[in-house]
């Protein structure tokens, strides 16, 4: 298991690697001749959200997920305590990356002296429950304290409860997936022990039918958009199209368009988890700046359970 989930982690930051040239591009044609087929990670154009990020850098969601993993390498466990300094001073000492509105709100909540507890944006977007991948690594032997701390870390800037029980569904599936679960399964079982969401529970059950179908038509039906209504439902249909397939599901991720990061996080983080290493191309590992520094963190992190 323990292989497996270096390589759930490992793929989450991958994927959102390979999504930063052609992320928030909407039009999958212009996605097509600007870029061809992206299949290795991409500086961004000099008109994205994401200008002057070089190649092999991350989104502002996976440079979240990286103050995560660093968090819990130097202590040992989730705090939040913790986690909020480190969030916050990863956007005020001169963050050189795209700030959204939930970022936006909450250090803004912050700065009036809210608690981690308070400060969360209202936003439903999938990011806040993405960058989970370091929390399953670290308490992928205690599902209660993983559960738990998926929770506080998702509600200290997105305190939705769509947002919150879309985090929830992701941990336990892709704990399934690394005890060797098929992803239907997985997912099914997931469905099974609740969502208590009714929207989101309706939508996941739609995209458990969707794994035939060809991947830009479901996700620009679901919506590209970042709501996690819409999101998450896209990122599960490539897990179920491309079981056994980590790189084409993240290719066809990146070609669906929109956003592509947040659910990128996801799909890396669950066929990571079930495929392990050998499934995930050298070439972006080589190519991903941080490379090094998760290997480090992930060593650390073992050394302090």
């Amino acid at each position: 298991m323990k292989t497996h989930a270096k390589a759930m982690v490992l793929a989450s930051f991958a994927a959102d690697s390979l999504a930063l040239g052609a992320h928030w591009i909407y039009d999958t044609n212009e996605i097509d001749r600007r870029f061809g087929r992206v299949e290795e990670l991409l500086s961004p154009a000099a008109d994205s959200y994401h200008k002057g990020r070089p190649r092999g850098a991350f989104t502002h969601y996976g440079d979240q997920a990286l103050v995560l993993l660093e968090s819990l390498a130097t202590t040992g466990h989730f705090s939040v305590k913790s986690f909020a300094e480190s969030w916050r001073t990863l956007f005020l000492s001169g963050y050189q990356g795209y700030v959204d509105k939930a970022t936006a709100t909450t250090l803004e909540n912050m700065e009036r002296g809210l608690s981690a507890e308070q400060c969360g944006s209202r936003s439903s977007d999938l990011g806040g429950a993405a960058r989970i991948a370091p929390l399953v690594y670290r308490y992928r032997d205690d599902r209660e304290t993983l559960l738990a701390a998926v929770r506080s870390q998702t509600m200290l800037t997105h305190n939705n409860p769509a947002t919150l029980e879309g985090a929830a569904f992701i941990a336990r599936v892709a704990l399934a997936l690394l005890q060797g679960a098929d992803p239907a399964a997985a997912m099914e079982q997931t469905l099974e022990e609740g969502v208590a969401d009714i929207d989101l529970d309706i939508r996941i059950r739609g995209a458990l039918d969707s794994g035939a179908r060809e991947s830009r038509s479901v996700i620009k039906q679901y919506g590209q958009v970042c709501g996690i209504a819409a999101a998450l439902p896209g990122a599960l249909h490539l897990v179920l199209r491309y079981p056994d397939d980590l790189k084409t599901a993240l290719v066809e991720n990146v070609m669906a368009g929109g956003d592509s990061a947040a659910r990128g996080l996801v799909v890396g983080m669950l066929l990571g988890a079930r495929l392990g290493k050998e499934a995930l191309p050298e070439s972006w590992l080589t190519a991903m700046i941080a490379y090094p520094h998760i290997i480090d963190l992930l060593e650390k992190t073992d050394i302090m359970e």
